[in-house]
């Protein structure tokens, strides 16, 4: 996947997600977000590039 600009993080969710001391459910939640929120960006930047990103 070509990213236009760097992947921002969001500070709650990653430390959700990787961060320690967090129930297992919590980080498995907290990762599926990031990755649905990543899916969703690259598919709105895909819109916008030559080729459809991709």
């Amino acid at each position: 996947m070509a990213h236009l600009q760097s992947p921002t993080r969001v500070p709650v969710l990653w430390s959700a997600a990787y961060g320690p001391g967090r129930p297992l459910p919590v980080r498995l939640l907290a990762r599926t977000l990031l990755r649905v929120r990543a899916f969703a960006r690259d598919l709105a930047l895909a819109d916008h590039a030559p080729g459809g990103g991709y």
